[in-house]
């Protein structure tokens, strides 16, 4: 959908023709490798994508927040009365909550109509709720000149969606989605927030994202438990160093955690978080070597982790890494995202690009009676006003 079919359908919802509405988009993002790390303390490596959230914002006199969006029917308005609440289960959520940020850091909001418009898919792990809540706080932002800095607007955007909506997710997701840069990763700790932009050259590869299309929420899945396991093993290693989170150990660590760590399950999720971590930093290493070979292993060994340590897989994903695995052309193939569910993302040559999907589509729907939807993303840039 191109910017006059959004501004058009914006007309035919709120009318008036006389004033135009301002055009913002923010990206959806796929972490490459870095799983579960960042809200303990880690590395990441996402990029933003081509794929994204639309929004059409316009001022009016009224006193009352207009929301709509293309994507399905469920249109809403609120009454500005100070802080918002939230309203149950609708997706309004996202934007109040960015907005509550806005309200209180005192910055008066006025009637305002939206209109979004999203080509991330839902509950795919591609992160769809921080590309609305960045789309609408870069919109709020510049429309009443609050002179908020990107870093700041990430924050505010992270905190709507843990606070107000929540679900208790790191900063990875928004951060990746307002900092994005065309062709590069970032490399993120996601405990100082230190970032370096990396360029990401797949040279004959391409980079294809596989959505498992089985739906699951994230506030129902076992996120929020494997956050308290690991908050566990934190505690119990405060006998052999007082570490703040797990990523404050190094894989040469790894060997002390039995020592430490009684309960298997725990023992498992902490070796995960610290091997994850090793695995990006050597990722970018041999990224910037343009060693594409071994990143695709770096990837391989992450799922492996994933499934086995970290327990957030399940038979959808895992059918879609290890069929994929034994396909020609395929560097490296992992989830992403947080798991059970959700979609994968796999390096593949582009002279195998075709027969990938071709292969993998038949065996997955043989093997799950689910049908994928793949994708092939440019990599783009952060939230912006585009018109």
């Amino acid at each position: 959908m191109d910017k006059n079919d959004l501004i058009n359908n914006f007309f035919k919802k709120y009318g008036n023709r006389d004033e135009k509405p301002v055009l913002f988009f923010s990206p959806g993002r796929v972490n490459l490798i870095g799983e579960h790390t960042d809200y303990n303390g880690g590395f990441v490596f996402p990029c933003a994508l081509n794929y994204g959230t639309y929004l059409c914002i316009r001022k009016i006199k009224e006193n009352k927040l207009k929301f709509s969006t293309l994507n399905f029917n469920e249109d809403e308005e609120v009454e500005l009365k100070g802080q918002f609440v939230n309203e149950g289960k609708k997706w309004i959520n996202y934007p109040l909550g960015v907005l509550n940020e806005f309200v209180k850091k005192s910055i008066t909001i006025t009637g305002l109509e939206f209109l979004y418009y999203g080509d991330v898919p839902n509950e795919a792990g591609l992160s769809s709720s921080a590309s609305i809540e960045m789309v609408t706080a870069v919109a709020i932002n510049e429309l009443f000149n609050a002179r908020l800095s990107t870093i700041e607007l990430v924050k505010m955007s992270q905190k709507a969606e843990n606070e107000f909506v929540g679900m208790n997710c790191g900063i990875m997701d928004q951060f990746a989605v307002g900092f994005g840069k065309k062709d590069h990763a970032i490399f993120l700790n996601c405990d100082t927030l230190y970032y370096e932009n990396v360029p990401l050259k797949l040279n004959d590869c391409s980079l294809i994202i596989t959505n498992t299309n089985k739906r699951r929420g994230l506030t129902d899945s076992k996120y929020n438990e494997r956050r308290s396991e690991c908050d566990k093993a934190v505690e119990l290693l405060h006998a052999y160093k007082p570490i703040r989170n797990l990523s404050e150990l190094s894989t040469d660590e790894t060997g002390i955690l039995e020592k430490y760590i009684s309960d298997p399950v725990v023992l498992k999720r902490a070796k995960h978080v610290i091997t994850e971590n090793g695995r990006v930093t050597e990722a970018v290493n041999v990224l910037r070597e343009n060693d594409l070979i071994r990143f695709g292993e770096l990837m391989n060994l992450s799922h492996d982790s994933l499934k086995d340590d970290y327990e957030v897989t399940g038979n959808e994903l895992d059918t879609l890494v290890y069929e994929g695995r034994k396909l020609p052309g395929v560097i490296g193939t992992r989830m992403t995202g947080a798991g059970f569910g959700g979609c994968t993302v796999s390096i593949v040559q582009k002279d195998h690009v075709a027969g990938f999907i071709k292969n993998l589509a038949s065996v997955y729907q043989e093997k799950t009676g689910l049908a994928p939807d793949f994708y092939q993303p440019e990599i783009g840039d952060g939230a912006r006003r585009i018109g």
